[in-house]
Parts: structure tokens; C-alpha cells; sequence
């Protein structure tokens, strides 16, 4: 009998010893304690540039640490540190084939306290012409890697406007790109910039868990855990936007999972952690993590954002962006085979929030980065209010979300399967 009974307990599913692990390790207790100091009064909201993101970085790093994950290599601390600019316009001139240019027409995305150039310094001229795609083309010099002059046709006035909300914070980098609106490329140009800067460092809390047969291949799990600070109070007197659920849930989420997976020690493939700093001001800090990559090394990303509240199709429920852009979503449907969690396609098209997100620029290098969510984007009502609080939030279900999160990434990280990659060319 009793050899009966130890053979069976061997012959246990893999699955039902999982799911036990799973709730032992992402408990309802634990998910809410992690939350509820991210989402507190005392981070005051985890605005950039505030002391109160200092202290969400210096917890969340103490919860990595605890998980018993690694700083990335070559580093003792899990920030990864980075640094970005203020500038502010003191004095403006230019000219473009003789006649001179309007202050207002002109953006400069620059780290230089004196610039000066003309079409003899090595600029390179860029076209944005009438009907062209002017977001993804002038996406790719808002933040240069070469110094160029961007001529932005005149039919797109009402965007260049845009470009000064940018330009007030910025990556430090030695190369300078200025945008000039136009109605012809000119051949002779001529400009000076004067403007104040102030440089200001910021940091994303990453950490790794190196894979066991194949550590060269990542496999990533992130959130941002900035918000939006203090600001204009509510009808309540409120003026703290704790951002509970955008999107303290989803770095409540990256820690579990750290915990979770560095407890498993069975995945094959290098699982990376990270949570990003100034994504409510332009996404900066997936910026810089995914400029430290190699994408053709990122099996897969898991973007996690805004779990904190049912889903349009109520518990344990999901949605996926860019799900029709690889088949990441199929393989994580595979995975939750007789599991009562699941994962939809994004029924938010109109908003692409494909592109709005910490995924996109390794989506954008053909990475099958997507995020995660069951965020109701046409009926959140707390979205971006001093509302957005811990009270607010379903705390049983964010736990079932967390634990189908880590379950849906199983034969990715095992290595088992492979998503296919983002076809760049149909992007915007």
C-alpha cells in the first residue's frame, strides 16, 4: 500500500504540482502586500523625477533581491541607470536658402547648450514630404543617432506643433537632430540654438534569472511603475494619483513572477525582469532597456499593464495587443489548455495600444513583444484620476491573472516553442 501510494504521488501531473506551487507562491496575501506599498500614499503617486519613484525603486529592488534573482552582469545594483535632459529654449535663429526661419518652426532634440551647424557640418537631411507617414518617420530622429536636419512639409503643421510637448525631456546623446517646418528641402541652411540643460538620471529596476540550457535566449516580463505624481485634486480633495492599477498591478505582477519562476529553477531559457521608469512621459525607460538588447536574442516579451481590475470578459481573462501581429498568442493558448484562464485579442483596436506601450520598441525591431491587460479602455474609470487606488482593485482576481501569466509562458521559457517575429514592414 504504501509503495502504491508513493508511486502515485510520483506520477502526479505536472501540472496539478505547478498549480500547487503556483498558489502557494503567488498568494492573494502576497500580491496585496507588494501592491499595496506600490500603490501607498507615501510614494506619492511614483512620479518621474520624484522622490517618491526613488522609493518604488529602492522596493522593488529589495523585492528582487529577496526573490533571489541576479543584477544583470556586470553590475551589483538592479538599477540600471540612465540619464536624460531638460532643455529649455533661451535663443533660436535660423535660415533656409536665404530667408529666415520662424523660432516656432523650428524643434531641436539636442543635449548641446550651443549649437550651431549649416549644410557643410555633416547634417544629413531628412524629408518628411505631403502624405508621408510623419509619426514613424519622425519617431526615428526624435531621439538621433546621427546629427540630421528633418524637413517636415507644411500639411503637417498641426503635428509639428507636437514635437515641443517631446522635446521638454530627452536622451542625453551627442548627436542633435532639428526639425524644421518647410515647404521645401533646402540646399543652403543655416542655424543656432541656445538652450539650458539640465541633466537628470532616472533608473529601471531589472533583474535575471539566467536560463539552464539556453542563456543566450530571453524571455522578458515587465511593467513601468512610474505614474503621474500629484496633481489637480478630485471632487474628494484627492490629489495623490496612486496609479494602483496603471500600473503598480503590473510591477506587483513582474515581482511575483521573479519569485515564482526563481523558486521553479526550471527554466532553460534566461528569464529578464524589469520595470520601467518614464513611461507616462514617452516610454524613455523601454527605450533604453531594449537599446541595451540584441532583439534577435528576445524570444518573447510580456508586457504586463493594467491587471488590477475584471476584464470585458469578466475573471481570469486577458487581452493581448498585436495579437494578429505573431502567434505568441496561440502558443499561450496551448499552454492554458484545461486551465480556467484565457487570453483574447485586443478588442481596443481603434486605440492601438500595440504601440502605446513598453513593448513597442522591440516590437517595432520584429521582437513578439506585446503587452498584457484587462484594462476596460473604453470604460475605466479610474484611468489616469487620483481614483486609481487600492480599494479599487480585485485583488482575487489580479492574483488568478498573475498566476495564468506565469502558466501561459511555459513552453516559451522551457524553450518547447519559439514565437514567430513581428513582421516590421506592415508597422507603423
Amino acid at each position: 500500500m504504501q509503495k502504491s501510494i508513493i508511486l502515485a504521488i510520483a506520477l502526479l501531473p505536472a501540472q496539478f504540482i505547478c498549480g500547487q506551487n503556483l498558489e502557494k507562491l503567488i498568494s492573494v496575501t502576497e500580491v496585496k502586500r507588494v501592491e499595496s506599498t506600490l500603490s501607498a500614499d507615501e510614494m506619492q503617486g511614483r512620479a518621474t523625477f520624484s522622490p517618491g519613484i526613488e522609493k518604488a525603486a529602492d522596493f522593488i529592488s529589495q523585492e528582487f533581491k529577496k526573490a533571489g534573482i541576479s543584477p544583470l552582469a556586470g553590475s551589483n545594483s538592479f538599477r540600471q541607470t540612465f540619464s536624460m535632459v531638460k532643455c529649455t529654449n533661451q535663443q533660436a535663429s535660423g535660415a533656409i536658402d536665404g530667408q529666415s526661419v520662424d523660432q516656432a518652426n523650428m524643434v531641436a532634440f539636442s543635449s548641446s547648450t550651443n549649437l550651431r551647424f549649416n549644410q557643410d557640418s555633416g547634417f544629413e537631411k531628412i524629408s518628411i514630404g505631403p502624405g508621408a507617414d510623419f509619426r514613424s518617420i519622425a519617431f526615428k530622429y526624435i531621439y538621433p543617432k546621427k546629427n540630421c536636419l528633418v524637413v517636415v512639409d507644411t500639411s503637417f503643421a498641426k503635428f509639428f506643433t507636437r514635437l515641443n510637448g517631446i522635446k521638454g525631456k530627452q536622451f542625453k546623446s551627442p548627436y542633435s537632430s532639428v526639425f524644421v517646418l518647410a515647404p521645401i528641402v533646402p540646399k543652403q541652411f543655416e542655424f543656432r540654438i541656445l538652450q539650458q540643460v539640465e541633466e537628470m538620471p532616472l533608473s529601471n529596476i531589472v533583474g535575471v534569472l539566467p536560463g539552464n540550457t539556453r542563456p543566450e535566449e530571453y524571455v522578458i516580463f515587465s511593467a513601468h511603475y512610474d505614474h503621474l505624481g500629484i496633481g489637480k485634486p478630485n471632487a474628494k480633495g484627492d490629489s495623490i494619483y496612486n496609479g494602483a492599477n496603471d500600473d503598480a498591478s503590473g510591477s506587483t505582477a513582474v515581482i511575483l513572477l521573479a519569485k515564482y519562476f526563481a523558486r521553479q529553477k526550471n527554466n532553460q531559457r534566461t528569464i529578464l525582469f524589469a520595470t520601467f521608469a518614464a513611461e507616462e512621459i514617452g516610454g524613455f525607460g523601454s527605450q533604453y532597456f531594449s537599446r541595451q538588447l540584441d532583439p534577435s536574442k528576445v524570444v518573447a516579451m510580456f508586457n504586463i499593464e493594467m491587471i488590477g481590475t475584471e476584464s470585458k470578459w469578466g475573471s481570469n481573462a486577458v487581452y493581448m495587443t498585436g495579437y494578429d501581429k505573431t502567434d505568441m498568442g496561440k502558443i499561450i493558448g496551448k499552454n492554458l489548455l484545461g486551465s480556467k484562464f484565457s487570453v483574447h485579442p485586443d478588442p481596443y483596436p481603434e486605440q492601438e495600444l500595440f504601440y502605446r506601450s513598453d513593448n513597442a520598441t522591440l516590437a517595432r525591431q520584429g521582437v513578439p513583444a506585446h503587452s498584457l491587460s484587462t484594462s476596460k479602455m473604453d470604460d475605466e474609470k479610474n484611468y489616469h484620476t487620483p481614483g486609481d487606488e487600492l480599494a479599487t482593485l480585485d485583488m482575487d482576481n489580479m492574483t488568478a491573472v498573475i498566476r495564468g501569466l506565469a502558466l501561459s509562458a511555459g513552453t516559451i521559457i522551457s524553450g518547447a516553442d519559439t514565437p514567430s517575429r513581428v513582421d516590421i514592414k506592415g508597422l507603423k
